[in-house]
């Protein structure tokens, strides 16, 4: 426990650093480097790093995918790419069919297409709205609170496991308990963003909807347990304990990671629609 609370510390101020800059460019940049570590790391859990062309191709297309994804001159080229990514990973496979299964082929091109797209929207968020790094703030709040708090009631009280198959460790107690630090730190942020927005703009004419909030923080706690059974599944499949040791007390950047890719195109989706209920 003490591992994971100082590579918390440790990452923390960096975190707070990317926000505060308030860049699309530093953002896409941060999350391109995240997506580029996530995809290395299951190639390297499936074994199918030893296969230097599907590693080379998988890389380099997540590593320039957000860059795509973010300017509005390149994202008419989107399809484009995707569709010579495609072509190239079946090449592979074609070449060298007697190593190379179909399966494999499949899983890294999901992987490498469902990585970078989910932590893209993140990047969206904080581009396509006024109040932009709230919102990414959300996001990374729920996804990390909600894991934190499972994670404390969980040590602490947890007796009725959730799917002991998947995740030994995962028990309702722990999910309840996730569910309330999402819902209690997301009323906090809400009631806190206007105060902090009028110290550093020295007046404020909105406010946060904290009740829309609320289950926003729900539904968010949920997927990021789905997302955090997701990777547990994989991991066992692989037969690996975590995808990485770059986080000491959290393993790879891919098990910090595994919730905010189902929670950050959620919320998008919520924020794209309904952002004026929730900003007034």
């Amino acid at each position: 426990m003490l591992k994971r609370i100082l590579t918390a510390v440790i990452l923390l101020p960096l975190l707070i650093l990317v926000l505060w800059l308030d860049n699309t460019v530093v953002m896409m940049i941060a999350l391109t480097v995240v997506s580029v570590l996530a995809v290395g790391e299951i190639l390297i859990a499936t074994k199918y790093f030893s296969n230097k062309g599907i590693a080379v191709v998988c890389m380099v297309f997540v590593a320039v995918l957000p860059t795509f994804l973010c300017f509005n001159q390149l994202i008419r080229f989107f399809p484009a790419l995707s569709g010579l990514f495609l072509l190239i990973m079946f090449v592979i496979m074609l070449f060298d069919h007697e190593k190379v299964k179909f399966q494999e082929i499949a899983l890294m091109t999901f992987v490498s297409f469902l990585i970078p797209l989910s932590l893209s929207t993140i990047i969206f968020m904080q581009k396509d709205f006024e109040h932009g790094i709230f919102y990414v703030v959300l996001t990374f709040l729920i996804a990390w609170i909600s894991d934190a708090g499972a994670y404390f009631i969980g040590s602490a009280m947890g007796k009725h496991k959730m799917a002991p198959k998947i995740s030994p460790k995962k028990s309702w107690e722990g999910f309840f308990g996730g569910l309330a630090f999402s819902v209690v730190f997301v009323i906090i942020v809400g009631l806190g963003y206007p105060l902090f927005d009028s110290l550093i703009s020295g007046e404020t004419d909105f406010s946060v909807n904290v009740l829309l909030l609320i289950p926003l923080a729900v539904v968010g706690a949920v997927l990021s347990v789905i997302g955090d059974f997701s990777a547990s599944l994989l991991k066992r499949q692989c037969m690996v304990k975590d995808f990485g040791s770059i986080l000491p007390g959290h393993g790879g950047i891919l098990d910090r990671f595994d919730s905010v890719l189902f929670v950050a195109p959620f919320l998008y989706f919520v924020f794209k629609f309904f952002s004026p209920l929730i900003i007034l």
